[in-house]
């Protein structure tokens, strides 16, 4: 007797589920897609109990015919590619044919399409047709997916709190709305309205939505390409940063995906901008011909593989590099005042659009709503100098330069400025050796395990031509008989051990520039003013002058800022001196 069969049609579907919906905004995604690619211009997302009691979507798409309604729940149907060769020019975010199919085999599902004339209603649940008859003509589609993952208990048991499973859902919402500016959003649950998008393609107020007013008014707006690929989209001042890669939005072809070589490359592109444990706040809009990437890797259709991706990430680095190298980066103190908000009750505005309007006092930004009115930095033309000049004019704290110039004053901490100063020496330095080394009075003898010993043993080539002067020495033990000149002077012992720690650190994944970029900052570090130490004006001054022939003046190695201004405008709105 044959022991192999054929598994039910309704097993198989369920388990496919398990790939393609593995969680409340599995469901959201696949439906959504489906109404962007149904060329609806308005999607609404209407949740109970975040989804887990019911998903509804209603889209004012083409909508479908009756045969194409109930053919649509079934395995591997799919309108969207015909043959091998549209496999390889994918322009619709959907092209399985699984997601239906794999969604109506764990939850009850109600249709409700029409393309105009006679509307159709299906229902089907756990994977069985129950309906199909005929409904209202409304041209488009609604979709109820209801108690989700109701015959499959273990799956449902695991699923997280109605809060977490709500937050996958707007992070996906979220995203999806910046990759369709030109689609109107919205999205409720149990009744709550979360996310509203006007649908004016308007990306930066988009953004603006999703983000808040005052991230939108800190987004530069990048445009650029090259033979393959064409980027475009907004990154923010490295002012903006927040915890995690979640607010790095890439898109491609209108497609949200994940690629860790392009986040890197994203992130990599602020470095010494912002701190390295943070990240920008960056939406980008990759267009490339659909044969030069795949994204039939997984059937969340999220990840993707490039063609030439090396020219994509030089694209993506250099414009972002560019784009911060031009503009003014010291952050800029605004006022806090307070600012009454109206508010009108739908009731109020139902019965009397006489009545009084309700004011309600909260503290608050002020910043004009209008999102005419928020423009990209102005770009500094590359014969004009970045960095403002200004004049000191004492020191608080032994830490603080203050400075002012017509424009206003500054804030200058003298440790982040001259680690600033000394990073670029050294890293200058670096990626063009000399000769120069200072021997030793005393040679320096370090011992190892046996694994850190074989590693620097295999690096001392390349120790020699940073200019160390470095031997065995023993049993699994090195001898340092001399070292670069742009060691710190007076700590040299220490910092010689630091460079060779970082040398077996960086073991695994060996990178020339991050070594050389790592070994700078952490030499500028140990090199620079420390707080608390009086300094003269004259020193204050070249302090200043160093600074401002930096390539980057607005941020020490780590990120954090050197430079903080207060306009005139500001200082006196805090002394109460305008705005009256």
């Amino acid at each position: 007797m044959a022991v192999i069969k054929i598994m039910d049609e309704i097993l198989s579907n369920k388990i496919s589920a398990g790939e393609v919906v593995e969680r409340c905004s599995s469901v959201v995604k696949e439906l959504v897609e489906n109404s962007i690619d149904a060329k609806a211009t308005e999607i609404k997302v209407e949740l109970k109990e975040s989804g887990i009691k019911e998903i509804k979507v209603i889209d004012n798409g083409i909508g479908m015919e009756k045969d194409d309604a109930v053919m649509a729940f079934n395995r591997h149907a799919t309108s969207k590619i015909v043959d091998e060769d549209d496999l390889y020019h994918i322009h619709t975010l959907g092209f399985r044919g699984e997601a239906l199919a794999s969604i109506a085999s764990v939850t009850n599902v109600d249709l409700y399409t029409s393309k105009g004339d006679v509307g159709t209603h299906v229902n089907i649940k756990g994977g069985k047709v129950i309906v199909v008859e005929n409904s209202d003509a409304r041209v488009g589609t609604i979709i109820s997916v209801k108690d989700l993952f109701f015959n499959t208990p273990a799956r449902l048991k695991h699923l997280k709190s109605l809060y977490t499973e709500l937050s996958n859902i707007m992070d996906y919402m979220n995203k999806i709305a910046l990759s369709h500016p030109e689609i109107r959003f919205i999205v409720s649950n149990d009744g709550k309205e979360l996310l509203r998008t006007d649908g004016s393609n308007n990306l930066l107020k988009c953004i603006k939505n999703i983000f808040g007013i005052n991230i939108a008014k800190k987004m530069l707006e990048i445009n650029s390409s090259n033979s393959d690929y064409e980027i475009e989209g907004y990154i923010s001042l490295p002012e903006v940063y927040k915890t995690n890669r979640n607010s790095i939005v890439t898109i491609v072809n209108g497609r949200i995906v994940r690629n860790s070589e392009l986040n890197r490359t994203i992130n990599d592109s602020y470095h010494s901008y912002k701190p390295d444990n943070y990240y920008p706040v960056v939406v980008l809009n990759i267009t490339v011909d659909t044969s030069l990437v795949d994204v039939n890797i997984h059937p969340t259709k999220m990840d993707i593989k490039f063609g030439n991706i090396e020219e994509l990430l030089n694209l993506v680095s250099s414009t972002i590099k560019d784009k911060l190298k031009r503009q003014t980066l010291i952050p800029k103190i605004e006022e806090k005042k307070e600012v009454i908000k109206e508010t009108k009750t739908y009731e109020e505005i139902k019965l009397d659009f006489d009545t009084p309007i309700v004011k309600e006092v909260e503290e608050e930004y002020v910043i004009n709503e209008d999102l005419v009115e928020i423009e990209d930095n102005v770009e500094i033309k590359e014969e004009q100098e970045t960095m403002p000049v200004m004049y000191p004019i004492g020191l608080v704290h032994g830490t603080y330069i203050i400075c002012q110039n017509e424009i206003g004053m500054y804030i200058i901490d003298q440790h982040a400025a001259k680690e600033r100063i000394n990073y670029e020496i050294v890293k200058d330095k670096l990626n063009n050796k000399t000769k120069e080394s200072i021997p030793m009075l005393f040679p320096l003898t370090i011992e190892y395990t046996s694994s850190e010993y074989i590693i620097l043993k295999e690096n001392f080539d390349f120790l020699r031509e940073l200019n160390f002067e470095i031997e065995e020495f023993g049993l699994n033990s090195v001898i340092v008989k001399s070292h670069p000149v742009w060691l710190p002077k007076g700590n040299e012992d220490n910092s010689i051990k630091k460079v060779l720690e970082l040398v077996i650190a960086k073991e695994k994944n060996f990178n020339l520039d991050k070594f050389n970029d790592n070994v700078a900052a952490t030499m500028a570090c140990k090199m620079s003013i420390k707080a608390n130490t009086a300094i003269t004006m004259e020193e204050m001054e070249n302090l200043i002058n160093e600074l401002r022939n930096c390539k980057n003046p607005f941020n020490c190695p780590h990120g954090r800022p050197t430079t903080i201004c207060y306009t005139k405008e500001e200082m006196e709105k805090l002394f109460k001196r305008s705005g009256f």
